[in-house]
């Protein structure tokens, strides 16, 4: 039986020119669910489910289009034989480039992710794991490397004015209980200060979420994420807590209020913490608070105040 001849397909992105001529900024495509193993530094390589958005410009004003399937296949081969690391991610940007010669002189690339760790309660050092939101971005444009770090860490802050108006209720009450009397028996105020009618009011406190851009230097091998995410919940003193006990919730309690803290306050505990980090050569910074008080949040941005860098 005569073998048939095979049927040439049509190519339309090389075969035919653009409808309309010019230069487009980035072309390519996002959400791109792909699993990829993430070398991290001070952990194991592990897998992650990533989110990944491709993109490269497009400089000839008469090409038809981009090649999507190439920038797809490189993915491909990354997510099945090499770990996203500085290294891998660099690699990967100049191939989007070379993949497109004569189309392309910039790409960039976006992966998002939850990024697991174990993390050990306050007192009792019972361990659960927390989901971090992480992003690790890549951009080649001009001849110019640009690889940024991106996570989101959870927190308690606890209103420094509404715990002043505490206080304040807290001691007419004590004057109302014993404002009178000439001498005040310690263990009678021990008790009292036991009940509800001692401690009248608490201040607000809710759950908040700082976002941090990072941009990793040329030393950077493996990615800084734990590195990053330790300095964050450091600095802030009040990290949302995984499996706890009675004994760690009373010390949550306290490191509350021993960090009372407004946005402003937030921000720059981040931003002096993010200034000693000289891996990282810039930095964006936004903590939202998500009041109890208000339908509203309170919100505060910074920068690393970089020439030519992130901007607030």
């Amino acid at each position: 039986m005569p073998t048939a001849t095979p049927t040439l397909m049509p190519d339309i992105a090389n075969q035919t020119r653009a409808q309309t001529e010019g230069t487009l900024d980035w072309v390519g495509m996002s959400n791109i669910e792909m699993p990829l193993v993430v070398g991290a530094a001070q952990e194991p390589e592990r897998p992650v489910s990533a989110h990944v958005d491709a993109f490269v410009n497009l400089t000839d004003p008469k090409a038809k289009g981009i090649h999507m399937s190439r920038l797809y296949l490189l993915l491909e081969d990354l997510s099945n034989n090499d770990v996203l690391s500085h290294h891998s991610l660099s690699k990967l940007l100049h191939d989007f480039i070379d993949s497109h010669d004569g189309l392309a002189d910039q790409a960039y690339v976006k992966f998002s992710f939850d990024y697991h760790l174990r993390r050990k309660s306050l007192i009792s050092k019972k361990q659960g794991w927390k989901a971090y939101p992480v992003t690790v971005t890549g951009r080649y444009d001009n001849g110019k490397l640009n690889l940024e770090l991106g996570v989101e860490v959870p927190y308690s802050s606890t209103c420094p004015c509404s715990a002043a108006l505490a206080r304040q209720l807290i001691q007419e009450a004590f004057a109302n209980q014993f404002g009178t009397d000439s001498e005040v028996d310690a263990e009678m105020v021990h008790r009292w200060l036991g009940t509800t009618q001692g401690i009248v009011a608490t201040p607000h406190s809710q759950r908040s979420i700082a976002q941090v851009n990072v941009i990793m230097g040329e030393g950077v091998s493996e990615l800084p994420i734990i590195g990053l995410i330790d300095a964050i919940e450091d600095a802030l003193k009040t990290p949302v807590q995984a499996a706890v006990k009675r004994e760690d919730e009373q010390e949550f309690a306290r490191l509350n209020g021993q960090n009372l803290m407004f946005c402003e306050d937030a921000a720059r505990r981040l931003q002096h913490a993010l200034n000693l980090q000289k891996q990282f050569s810039d930095f964006w910074i936004r903590v939202n608070h998500y009041e109890s008080l208000h339908a509203h949040d309170a919100v505060s941005i910074t920068t690393k105040g970089v020439p030519g860098g992130f901007k607030a």
